[in-house]
Order: structure tokens, then sequence, then C-alpha cells
């Protein structure tokens, strides 16, 4: 079959794109024409940037440029443009015969800006897209990309969306209404999927994206498997860049803080060549000096302290303007990473659950290297041809991931019991392990090709081709830490994964104000895997190379329901299905083990309804689920050996509700809150995982599932890393202080119930619920072009366990103390 994908998919592709565009241009309005024209301050005068702007009732739109110009396409004379933004009152203005529409926006403090999301590959309001999307943006993003952040902090920030990870400040893993994987490994799959500006970024190498100079983060929750399709039964974390513009604009942010931590970023934009060429550099440094003192005896001067990290993102595009009918946008990104792996402590966990009495945020014990890097680099090129009734877009991508060899002391400890009383610490340490792993090559090729229509009028359209193609190269090894860490175990493994889809999916006005929406996808994937090992840790067989293959093809699908009430309340009900493709899991170091998953299927049902109540000063949006997995892929990891086992669950259930509001009370105060309660359950009477600990077997563990035959029983178990309850609130209180200036006080507030680490119910590996908040204090002067302010993170200093190490002793890991700072921001 795959000897003949080339001419397969080539003649799919032109007869796809043959049949709709005849379609498209069936039904196209001989009125179509473009309307520009420049919003400004009806007061002022002053011209308004980033203006939203779509043709009501459509999925067209688009923003203004820093000079308050724009440039839109309308079906016809009888088309309404809709213009908001925050602070002032929405206008909506008909057309007619006109190709120039100026408007003059006025004054209106108190009513909320109009959100713009692409959840179905189209510039929609966030209001109408019958999907469970929430977004963060404005202050709430300023908050979490402050002192040292990274990918994870946007979790908390939206309902059902959480996110933890053993890597430190990488290879972070996300859970979505309780769907996600807690597989350590560099290999392992994933339900959630990164989009970084349109391209995917499937392995968890490529899931570590820095947060800076985003215009927005959507999160897509429920499955996308129609327009998206790359493993999203659990959802899609979309990251969405500022663009170039076609007037100079820019800005610079330098913030010093607790830790010595300090923090750069910046970015230009403007034309080269006007009207034709535009560009965008944004970069972004982070710096954060030791924090945590080394208590160990006879250690090392290099692991004396820890905590220092060194993180540079850069990124560069291009875009080319031609012709009114082609456009294209060239990117260029990196990243390169240099800090601690994740700091194990031993015997933090209290046997019953709790951290000790006498933890000490500020001291290890570490007898091993703690320390980790990462190297990113990609590039794309996004083209759109407008042929009038159709756009046809094009983006190839290539992402490269390379990660030098980063060493964990996993035991969390120093020296061993069976050396003698004093010679190891803290608490009980069986026996030291120190572990490490590099990726010499991860290589990602995709491409796509889609054909959309522009809004013809009931009926609206696009499908498409997408490839992808990854190689990923892993080396895991073992050191004798009491033996001045030298090499005792090595294994290799190999994966290439290649996978072909196409799609489509219409949207059909039935009648006025009711819309019904459907698509297909057919994906057909393999994955090859190799892996062996050349030295065994502690003595013992060396495993030969041994390889496994998958293969599968799915059809995914999606359906939905859309009434819109009034220009102020929506009302929706969807129905999806997707997939995970197989898995295969070979981390060979200490065990022999390959193991294989088959391809997880998730149905879903959902309904909402979206609310803008009090002449728009109210945003409520209500969502409830159900959804039913088939042979779920789980993870067994740590246990005996401290590797990973791939399982899977025939049955897996889910139901939650999520709420999402906003309310202006007054000009200068707004208010935001999210909630979400998420229940989980695996339904398998033969699933089971093994039981905890090589050495030191469950003395210290309380287990409270059935325990038969060294084997625990996790039927009837909830997911892990699935709280049931998620809740975030913000507040903004801003006052003018004379001429152009602001005071504002903001702050963000982040809730976590429960969570459980493993696929087992124990007592000690569980987490307690945890609230984190943050305030930022500052003067806007000049309006808004100088920001000083003074920030917090984690400003109650709460100390909470974030996830457990179960193969040696009672060995955790943390949160982070609380952090402040100062920091200045200067924009053109």
């Amino acid at each position: 079959m795959w000897n003949n994908l080339s001419s397969i998919l080539t003649a799919r592709v032109l007869a796809l794109g043959v049949i709709l565009l005849w379609a498209g241009m069936e039904v196209a309005s001989a009125q179509e024409r473009a309307v520009s024209g420049q919003v400004t301050d009806a007061d002022t005068g002053e011209p308004l940037p980033s203006v939203n702007i779509r043709v009501e009732g459509t999925m067209t739109g688009t923003t203004t440029d820093a000079q308050g110009a724009y440039r839109i396409t309308v079906p016809g004379p009888d088309a309404v443009l809709v213009f908001s933004f925050v602070g002032y009152a929405q206008q909506r203005i008909t057309v007619g015969g006109r190709t120039t529409v100026d408007v003059a926006l006025p004054l209106d403090r108190g009513a909320l800006q109009e959100i713009i999301v692409t959840a179905q590959r189209r510039a929609e309001s966030l209001q109408q897209v019958p999907v469970s999307v929430a977004t963060a943006s404005g202050p709430t993003l300023g908050a979490v990309q402050s002192a040292g952040s990274d990918i994870r902090d946007v979790a908390g920030r939206v309902p059902s969306l959480n996110a933890e990870g053993s890597n430190g400040n990488i290879v972070p893993r996300f859970y979505i209404r309780g769907l996600g994987n807690t597989d350590f490994d560099l290999n392992a799959s994933q339900p959630v999927v990164v989009i970084l500006d349109d391209v995917v970024q499937e392995n968890v190498l490529l899931k570590s994206q820095m947060l800076f100079d985003l215009a927005q983060v959507e999160v897509l929750r429920g499955p996308q498997g129609t327009l998206f399709g790359r493993n999203t039964p659990a959802g899609i974390v979309k990251l969405e860049t500022r663009k170039p513009t076609w007037t100079p604009e820019g800005y610079a942010s330098a913030s010093y803080g607790r830790f010595n931590s300090f923090e750069f970023e910046g970015a230009l934009s403007g034309p080269i060549i006007p009207d034709l060429l535009a560009a965008r550099v944004a970069a972004r440094f982070q710096h954060q000096g030791h924090h945590v003192e080394n208590r160990a005896p006879g250690i090392l001067p290099r692991t004396a302290n820890l905590g220092r990290l060194n993180d540079l993102g850069g990124r560069v595009q291009f875009q080319l303007v031609p012709s009114d009918r082609l456009s294209a946008l060239l990117r260029f990104h990196a990243r390169s990473f240099d800090g601690p792996s994740e700091i194990f402590r031993a015997n933090i966990i209290k046997p019953g659950g709790g951290l000790a009495d006498d933890f000490d945020r500020d001291v290890i014990f570490h007898d091993g290297e703690t320390n980790q890097g990462l190297d990113l680099r990609g590039a794309s090129l996004n083209w759109d041809y407008n042929f009038g009734p159709v756009t046809l877009t094009a983006i190839t991508a290539y992402e490269h991931a390379d990660k030098p060899l980063g060493v964990g002391d996993i035991d969390g400890g120093y020296g061993a019991a069976f050396l003698g009383e004093g010679n190891f610490g803290p608490g009980f340490i069986p026996f030291p392990s120190e572990t490490g792993s590099r990726v010499p090559a991860l290589d990602q090729w995709t491409q796509e090709v889609r054909l959309s229509s522009n809004e013809l009028g009931r009926v609206d359209f696009q499908g498409g081709f997408f490839y992808f193609n990854d190689d990923l190269r892993i080396e895991n090894f073992s050191f004798d830490t009491l033996n001045e860490s030298a090499l005792n175990g090595r294994a290799r493994q190999r994966q290439q994964s290649e996978a072909w889809a196409v799609f489509g999916q219409a949207d059909v006005e039935l009648v006025t104000d009711l819309y019904l929406s459907g698509g297909l996808r057919y994906t057909a994937e393999t994955k090859d895997f190799e892996a062996e090992r050349t030295l065994t840790p502690m003595g013992g067989d060396d495993l030969p190379l041994t390889t496994r293959s998958t293969e599968d093809e799915v059809v995914s699908w999606d359906a939905n329901l859309r009434y819109e009430v009034n220009p102020n309340v929506t009302v929706y009900t969807r129905a999806a299905r997707s997939f995970r493709g197989p898995s295969i899991q070979g981390r060979v170091t200490f065990a022999d083990d390959i193991t294989v998953a088959d391809s997880e299927k998730l149905l879903s049902f959902e309904s909402g309804i979206k609310t803008e109540l009090l002449d728009r000063r109210v945003r409520l949006n209500l969502t409830g689920f159900v959804y039913d997995m088939d042979d779920q892929q789980l993870t067994a990891v740590g246990g005996d050996v401290n590797t990973a086992r791939l399982l899977n669950a025939e049955d897996t259930d889910g139901a939650g509700v999520e709420m999402e509001s906003e309310w202006s009370i007054t000009p200068d105060l707004l208010l935001t809150a999210g909630a979400s309660y998420n229940y989980t359950q695996i339904n398998d009477e033969d699933v089971r995982t093994p039981l905890p600990g090589s050495l030191a077997g469950c003395d210290a563990c309380t287990i409270n599932d059935p325990v038969a035959d060294g084997f625990i029983r996790i039927d009837g178990n909830r997911l892990p890393q699935a709280p049931r309850w998620i809740a975030n609130w913000t507040a903004r209180y801003g006052r003018g202080v004379g001429d152009g200036n602001e005071f504002y006080v903001f702050t963000d507030w982040a809730l976590n119930t429960e969570e459980h680490f493993f696929l087992y119910d124990a007592d000690e590996f569980k987490s307690e619920t945890v609230v984190l908040g943050g305030l930022r204090v500052g003067v806007e002067f000049n309006d808004g072009q100088y920001d000083l302010a003074l920030f917090g993170r984690n400003i109650t200093n709460e100390l909470a366990l974030e996830g457990g190490i179960d193969f040696n002793n009672l060995t955790g890991f943390v949160n982070d103390p609380r952090l402040w700072g100062i920091e200045l921001t200067a924009r053109l």
C-alpha cells in the first residue's frame, strides 16, 4: 500500500480540489468585492489598532493594523460589518455599494471585547463557534509569562486543562477533561496536541514551546479529529503568535526578581518593502540563579547548588503579499534551554500521605547529577491563493529537536542502606538510581493542502490533505553513583512514524440562524520501532536489536448543530469521534519489555450555551459533556523496575461541565471566572498494574485497590492527573492618574483539587487541593506606551506535592516557591 502512496494521494487531492473548486464557483456571488477603510476613536480621531472586524453571520474576519487600516472581502452589498474593540461601543454597518468604509468608534469602556478564535480553521467569534473553546490572552497571558514561566503555566487558567511533567521546565504533559498520558518517556504518544501557528507539535520535546510574543492561546476541549487529526481525542492547545504588521510597531520588556532571575522579551515589526514585504522579529531570554542548597556529604562543587537555568528563544517571520490574491508567511523559530532536570527529593512523603513535617523546599541531599538541555529549531511556509469563491492554502513545515545528555538523581538522596548507618539519607535509601537520556535527533515533516470557501452564502466548506512524518532517536543511560557516576547501562531506541489523511467539512445554514456542520477524516498511519541494550546495569544479558511495527486506518468525524437565538445567545450540540493511533513503548534500560497498545477511540457528546448580557458587559458560557473511550491507552509508569508499560483499558467513561465568565462591573473593574468538573472512571476487570517498589516492596505504601499476585487491579479508578475540580478567577482594577496615565492592580488565581499520580490509588501518591495566586501592581504611562509594575507569583508561597517516584522510596517533587520582581515595558 505504501509503495503506491504518492500516486494515490496525488489523485485524491486533485480530485478533491477540482470538485470543491467547481462547487465553490457554482454558488459564488458575482457581487463579491474587497472593502477597506480606517477605524478611529470618535472623540480624538486617533487610529485604533487591533480592532476586530467580521462579516456578520459568516466566518470572515480581520483586524486593523497599527494605523487603524483594514481590508476585508464581503459577499455583496447587503453584507454587514461588525466593528468591536475593548473599551468602545460595537458598530454594525451595512456595506451597500461602497468599497471604502471608515468608522469612528465611540467610547464604551464597560463593554467586553469580542474574542476571535480559529477553532475551525477560520476566524470566528468565540460566541458563535460550536466548540468548547477557552482562551488566554491580555493580562492573564502576560501574568503566566512572568517569572521563569514555561508552557505548563497555562494549565489551571483554563477549565478542564491540567499539565504536569517530571522533566522540569521541558517535556510537558497535558490533560484535557481528564485524558492524557503520564508516560515520562520521550517516545510517549499524547492525546493532547500542541499546535503552533497551524503546525502540529507531535512529540513531547516539540511541545516544549517557549511562551513569548503571543497573540492568544486557545484551548479546544474534546475531540478535534476532523480538521486537525493528529492524535486529538482529548483536545488541542493552540498557540497563535503575533504576525508581521504593515506599519512599524514593537516593544521591549525587562524584569528582575528573586533568585537573581532576569527576563527580557522584545519584538519589532514593520514593512521592509511597503505593501509587498513585512517582517517581525521577536525574542525572549530567561535566567534564574541557584536557589536550592545541596547538603549531601562529599558532593562535588558543581552540584552544591541547583536551580540555575538559561533559556533563549527567537522567532523571525516574513509576510509577502505580491498581489491581492496571493500571500505567503515564512517563519523561523528556535529555542535553547540549559537548566536543571526535575529535582527529586527522597522520603518527603509521609506514610499515609502528605509532605513530611520537616520538609524544607530550599534544601536537597543529592549525590548524583541533576541537569538537562534542549535545542529546538523549526521553519514553516504558509501561503494562500484567493481564487475568489475559494482559497487554496498550503502549509509546509519542518521541526527539529535534539536533547543533550540530561541526568537526574532519581532516588532523591545520597548513599544506600547496604553501606551501613550514616551512609545514606535522608531517610531510607534502598539503592542509588542515577539515569539519563539523550536525543541525537528528532525530525518532523508535515504538509497540508486545504481548499476553503469564501463565504459563498448558505453553504461553506473546506477540505484537503495532510501528511506527517517523523524520525526519533533516543539513547538512555544508567550510572553507578557510588563509583563516581561511571556508566553502567546503555540502551537505544528509534521510532519512525508516517501518516496521511484526507478530510472535509461543510457548514450549511438550514434556515435563518440554524446551522448544521459536519466533517469526515480518513487517516492511515504506520510506526516502525527498534530497541537494543548494549550495556546492562548490575550485570545480566544485553538485549539484541528487537523490532515492532504497527499500522491502522481510521475514520473520524464531527457533527454539530448551532442555533443563534438572538445576537447575544447561541446554543449548540455536538457529537464527535476521534482516535489516537497505536503506540509502542520500549524503555529497555532496566527491562526487556517492549509493549504495544492498540488504537484508542473516543465518542463524545456535548451541548453548550454562549451568552452576552447587560449590553455586552457580561459574558457567560456553559458546556456539558459525556464521552466513552474504547481501548484507552494507559501507561503503568515506575513500579518494580522504573520503566513504562503500555496497557489497553476496555472502556473509560467521562462526564463533566465547564463554565467561563467575564463581568465588566464598571469601566475600571473587570472580573473573570472559570470552573470545570471532570468525572472519569476506568472500566476493565482485567487491567492490572505492577506493585510499586523493587526492593523496598510496598511496606511504605497504603494501596487502596485490590492486590493479588503482585499486581494491582485498577477497575473503577479515576484517571491519573485528573482533578475533579479546576477553577480560576482574575480581577483587574484600573484608575486614571493624570492625563493618559493609569494605575492598575491585577490578580489571578488557580485551583486544582486532589490528583492521583498513578493508575492505582495510594494515599501517598496523590496531591491535595492547591490554590496558587499571582499579583501585579503597576502604572501605565503615556496612554500605555510605558508600563512599570511589581509582580509576584505563588504569592502565598503555597507548598504542594506535584508528583512522585514509586519504585524506590517515598520520593516526590514539589512546586516552585514564591517569586517576586519588577518589570518595565516600553512600546513603540
